[in-house]
This record gives C-alpha cells, structure tokens and sequence, in this order.
C-alpha cells in the first residue's frame, strides 16, 4: 500500500517544501508552514467502499427540482435558526465560548431526536462517564442515544459505516485527527483534512452532521478559515455565562435564512426555549428612566422588541469618550455629528455610552432613531414615556429613511401594548394599526420635535 505524499505548503505565498522548516524560503515568512497532502494521494484506500460516483455534466434546465425534507429537531428555537429543521445530508458547525451551552443543546437535540432517529454522540474532549452524568442531571430519555469517545477520523467513520446514523454530532472539531498526517490535533492540516473526511461521509450517506468548534479570543471560530466554507450552516451561540440568556445565531445557512435568531435560556434543567423574546428583553416592571428607549429590531424573519440605554455625561478628557456594547461604535460617532449639525444638539464635549439591554448585538440601520433618541434623552436628563417604541435609519443629510418589514414591527410594538411609534413616514401603514399611534417623521429635527412637544423633553435649542 502506498502511503500518501506529505508536503507542507507556505499560507503566505503558496509555496510547496518536502519537510517542514521554521522559515519559508521563498517569502521569507517565519511559522507559515502548514502540514497537507498532495491531491492525487487525499483519499485513504479504506475509504474507497463509500467513494462516490462520478456525476456527469447536466443542463441547468434539465434539473428536476424535488422539496428538501426536513426532520424537525424537537427544539422549535433551533428548527427556526436551521430554517424548519434538518436536511439530511447537512452539516452544521457551531461555534461559542467554553461553558456556554453548545453540548448541552446537542445533548439535548439528540434525545429528543433518538425517540424516532438513530444518532450518534462522538466525543473527544469528555468522557463517556462525564456525558451521561450531564444527561442525568438534565433528566434527559438517554436510552437510545449512541456514544463513542474517539479522536481519530478514520475510526469515527467506520465505527459510523457500521451502525449507521442519520444524525452524528463531533464534540468537537478540533481534537479531531487523522492517520494521514503526523502534525499534532488542532493544527490547521489536522482540522482542515479531518473535517474534511467527515464532510465526505455526511455528504455521501445523507448523514445530518453537526460539528462543534472553539472559539479564539476575539470570536472567531478556530482552525483555518475553510472550514466555514466547507460545511453548509455555521451557528455561533452567544451569551454571558454569568447570565441566563443564550443566542443562537445563524451566519452562513444554504438552507434557510442568515442572521436568524434562535433565543434559550439557562436553567437547572438545561436550555429552555424563549418563543416570546420581546416579552423578555422587555422589564415588566420598566420604570421612566432618562437614556431609555425600546427599538424594534428584525432579526432573520421576525421582529424583536429590544430596549437601548445611553448614558450621557461631562467629559473631564481632551478626547470624549465613546463606548457601544451591542452597537456599532463607528456608526454612533456618525451619527453624533448628524445629530449636531442637523438638529443643533452639540455633544463634542459629552462622553456617551451606549447598551442593548440582554446582550443583544444590533446590526441593522433600523437603531439609528433609537440610539439618537436615547442620547436627547440622557442628555437633557428627560425621561421618555415607557410605551414609546422607535425605528428608522438616519441618513448624513438628516433624513429618517425607512426600513424593511415595517409594518410587522408595529404589529409586534402593538401586542407588547406600546401606545406610541415613532417611524420614517416612508413606513406608514396604509391601514390604521389598532391602539397604537404611529407617528411618522422624515426628517431628524420633526423627530426632536416630536419629543419635545408630545414626549415631555425640554425645549431643545
């Protein structure tokens, strides 16, 4: 048997070198060199019984378009971000902090799915002893739920090959590794031909494959940048691990809708669902505060009611300060300058700090009119009336642009019992929206107008 050709090629300029050197010697980049194999020699005779067929050439439209079946999850949040469920063939890799629940969902998953699926939980950072104490205290069916402790890829697809699963979770990616390369596991050659392998056996035996993956300082998943690219959905799960809520948030997804949102909460019991996350994000017992505002953001394909905090301040520094958390900070020094020069409301010597109550990251141009709204409010120290919601994208010249979906924030604003709406005028219903009056404004000053004639703020000069 002939064994595959290693060779270790530069990530700075692409060159190729028999054995591994600290320095590439062609671009002169130190620590680039990264462990591969040659093309011709990627694929290990043992796996040659399930390699594919090859596929001919076919015409766009002679391609029969056939509905993609999806097997539901059991957790309705997660069925959401996923885009209605399953599809088998899939494979879905899902990034987050340590602790913050990532096999706890799939633990999860997988006993709910096990009622009626044949799965497969492969771990390579816990023990057996140690997941089925965790499905214990989560009083979890754990019965039909198969468990594997192994690291090495060849030896999870044939123990695979054999029983046969429709779902396989790796816990996780990056203490994978394969016999056809001698770098240490976690290295980019070991995650990159690992992942690899196992995307090959999901994709050929319409296995549905969830890949757990660690996360660097800064976020990011870890290991080399294709591995986002190689599989179908990327999911990062985001949340304090001091706090209860947990967010799951769709990025890349062939199969449903980016940027959606799937909200849990942390208990005793493991993760719980939140179908109702306005209600949440939302104090029952919220008190007329100055810097308070609730915005209507649009999260994947349903509206989320959110609450904005500023807190406006004298600066004692040459250089004011300017901090967002769940914002973005370039965007809010944009907009303080829209705010001065449009609607004359100075804050170059005021140091604004900016929150989205519950952990939330806003990303949409709709929190443009909350965020300024709240930043009036603070800094004249006037409270605005608690059922007062807001939404619309601030343009340089001042003008509230409108935004998508409109019509549906005001329905979610409605039922949360909000009274009053301030909106870009392009985004008026042309139908009357039941107990709330909505008020729409299309340019920045009409807006601290409104304020100061209808939300009780001081005259603004």
């Amino acid at each position: 048997m002939k064994k595959p050709t290693r060779i270790f090629s530069c990530s700075h300029c692409g060159s190729q070198h028999p054995k591994w050197g600290g320095q590439c010697s062609d671009c002169g980049k130190w620590n680039t060199l990264t462990e591969e194999i040659q093309a011709d020699n990627n694929t290990s005779p043992r796996f040659q019984h399930y390699a594919g067929k090859k596929e001919k050439i076919t015409a766009l439209g002679d391609v029969k378009i056939a509905d993609v079946p999806r097997a539901p999850t059991g957790q309705i949040e997660l069925d959401r971000v996923l885009g209605g469920g399953l599809v088998p063939g899939a494979v879905i890799l899902i990034g987050g902090d340590p602790g913050i629940g990532k096999s706890t969902l799939l633990l999860q998953t997988l006993a709910a799915l096990s009622q009626h699926e044949k799965v497969l939980y492969v771990s390579g950072e816990e023990s057996l002893q140690q997941i089925s104490l965790r499905s214990k205290r989560l009083q979890l069916p754990a019965e039909s739920i198969q468990l594997l402790a192994e690291t090495q890829a060849e030896t999870i697809i044939e123990q695979a090959s054999s029983l046969k699963p429709t779902v396989l979770v790796i816990d996780s990616i990056q203490t994978m590794h394969t016999g056809l390369l001698q770098s240490a596991p976690g290295g980019v050659g070991q995650v990159r031909e690992s992942a690899a392998q196992l995307v090959r056996y999901a994709k050929q035996t319409n296995t549905a494959l969830f890949l757990v993956g660690h996360v660097t300082k800064d976020g990011a998943l870890a290991g080399p940048r294709v591995l986002e690219h190689m599989v179908d959905t990327v999911l990062y799960f985001e949340g304090e691990r001091s706090g209860r809520l947990r967010l799951l948030r769709a990025i890349k997804n062939r199969f449903g809708a980016v940027n959606e949102l799937g909200v849990f909460a942390m208990t005793e019991a493991g993760l719980q669902e939140i179908t109702n996350p306005s209600a949440i994000f939302l104090s029952n017992q919220r008190e007329n505060i100055p810097g308070s505002v609730i915005m209507a953001s649009w999260e994947g394909t349903r509206p989320m009611l959110v609450e904005v905090q500023a807190l406006v301040d004298q600066s004692h520094a040459g250089n004011p300060r300017r901090v967002c958390v769940g914002l973005d900070q370039n965007r809010l020094a944009m907009l303080l300058a829209v705010l001065h020069r449009h609607a004359q409301v100075p804050t170059y010597d005021q140091d604004v700090f900016l929150n989205v109550v519950g952990g939330v990251r806003v990303t949409e141009t709709a929190a443009d009119l909350p965020l300024l709204l709240s930043v009036v409010s603070s800094l004249r120290d006037r409270c605005l009336p608690a059922d007062l919601m807001a939404f619309g994208e601030v343009g340089l010249a001042g003008e509230i642009r409108p935004v998508q979906s409109g019509q549906e924030r005001l329905k979610e604003a409605a039922k949360q019992g909000f009274k009053y709406a301030i909106i870009p005028k392009a985004n008026l219903p042309k139908k009357a929206i039941p107990n709330i009056e909505v008020i729409g404004v299309s340019r920045l000053n009409e807006a601290i107008e409104v304020l100061r004639e209808k939300m009780t703020l001081a005259s603004i000069k």
